[in-house]
């Protein structure tokens, strides 16, 4: 089997950007981190190092687009704060609508207590948007 580029995939908040990274064989979403955004350069900045440190070019943006298709303002926001990293790496894009929930669902299964744990939230999110990009992007 040959070894894929990994892919470092990102459930952007307002708040907390939840994380995620590919396997090595490009078949399955592995959680990694928490990012707190309290300033945008320091939340970009930890985004390189994951970068870097999965020796990855390649970021994968859940996008949360309305039902209707459009844009709104959580989706304008995912893209304007990804937009200093454009130059640098290659920015996919994933229809990212009911990940959260699908997240939570994942969490209930598993008897996990993420009422309170938003961040919890999010890295799973981050999961699902790349295990969902995996799976049809064969």
């Amino acid at each position: 089997m040959e070894l894929k580029k990994r892919i470092v995939a990102l459930d952007i908040g307002t708040k907390r950007i939840g994380t995620a990274v590919s396997d090595a064989l490009g078949f399955g979403a592995v959680p990694l981190k928490l990012i707190i955004r309290k300033n945008d350069k320091t939340a970009l900045e930890e985004i390189k190092k994951i970068c870097d440190e999965y020796k990855t070019d390649t970021i994968l943006i859940g996008v949360p687009y309305n039902m209707d298709g459009s844009l709104g303002f959580q989706a304008k926001n995912c893209l304007d704060f990804i937009k200093p990293l454009e130059n640098d790496y290659i920015i996919l894009k994933q229809d990212e609508r009911l990940s959260s929930q699908s997240a939570e669902d994942i969490l209930k299964s598993k008897g996990k207590k993420y009422t309170k744990n938003k961040g919890m939230v999010d890295v799973v999110a981050a999961c699902v948007i790349l295990q969902d990009y995996l799976d049809n992007n064969k």
